[in-house]
């Protein structure tokens, strides 16, 4: 069985409710991995899920493991969350900068998939900071380094332009989403789909290993709930991943 760790897709909210002369609090927790997640698992993968919080500190610190996953899956975390371990901005502790493993790691035959949201790519406020990383080097796409934030909430739809065997299962037209990451397609960039005139879905090969990226997201709101279930949706992970973990 093929193991998959996938980071991110969490988030914390904070309320401030005010009725009147009162006011109260309240928090939450909630994760938007379920649909992958599912999805990867229906297909026979073994996922690791390693929510924000959690892949702060847990993410591995080492190429060794790191080697443990046939593919790694970014979606939704931003790079400061890799890039800043409480003993470095704490204490000022010297760590492995696990960008550079990433790119590593590829290099040395893995897979890496990139999915998009507000703190993928460069995200809200630019703030998700992948531009200036190691892990650029081995993506298909050139990420922006400003808001990179396509919102559209009338519906855009992907459109398939070129075939790819990744996404052989996938022969129904592709439902709107409300909104994607801009990127730019590099040259060696082998685009399959494109939402309005940027990259959807995009492969490369960097070194031994293999990438893609989806520049819309996995769960809402970006992907709405007739994205989510779409009866090809599990086709599609299934397919991206399956070729990112293909061994030639």
């Amino acid at each position: 069985m093929k193991k998959i760790l996938l980071a991110g897709e969490s988030w914390m909210s904070y309320t401030t409710h005010v009725k009147g002369f009162d006011s109260f609090y309240t928090s939450v927790y909630e994760t938007g991995e379920k649909w992958l997640k599912k999805a990867l698992e229906d297909g026979g993968y073994e996922v690791t899920f390693l929510p924000n919080h959690v892949a702060a500190e847990e993410f591995p610190y080492t190429l060794e493991e790191l080697k443990q996953y046939d593919a790694v899956i970014l979606s939704d975390i931003g790079a400061n969350t890799l890039l800043l371990p409480c003993a470095t901005f704490t204490k000022s502790v010297k760590m492995p900068n696990r960008a550079g493993l990433i790119r590593d790691y590829v290099l040395d035959g893995g897979g890496l998939l990139m999915i998009g949201g507000y703190l993928t790519f460069s995200g809200v406020d630019a703030k998700g900071k992948w531009h200036d990383t190691p892990v650029q080097e081995v993506l298909p796409v050139e990420i922006l380094t400003v808001d990179d934030r396509m919102e559209h909430c009338e519906g855009i739809r992907p459109i398939t332009v070129k075939e790819h065997a990744a996404l052989k299962e996938v022969k129904s037209s592709w439902p709107e989403v409300l909104g994607y990451n801009k990127t730019i397609a590099k040259a060696d960039a082998d685009v399959a789909v494109l939402v309005g005139e940027d990259p959807f879905i995009a492969f490369g090969t960097y070194g031994k290993g293999r990438s893609a990226v989806f520049t819309s997201d996995c769960a809402p709101h970006w992907a709405p709930p007739e994205f989510c279930e779409w009866p090809e949706y599990p086709a599609v992970w299934q397919g991206i991943v399956g070729w990112l973990t293909e061994k030639e």
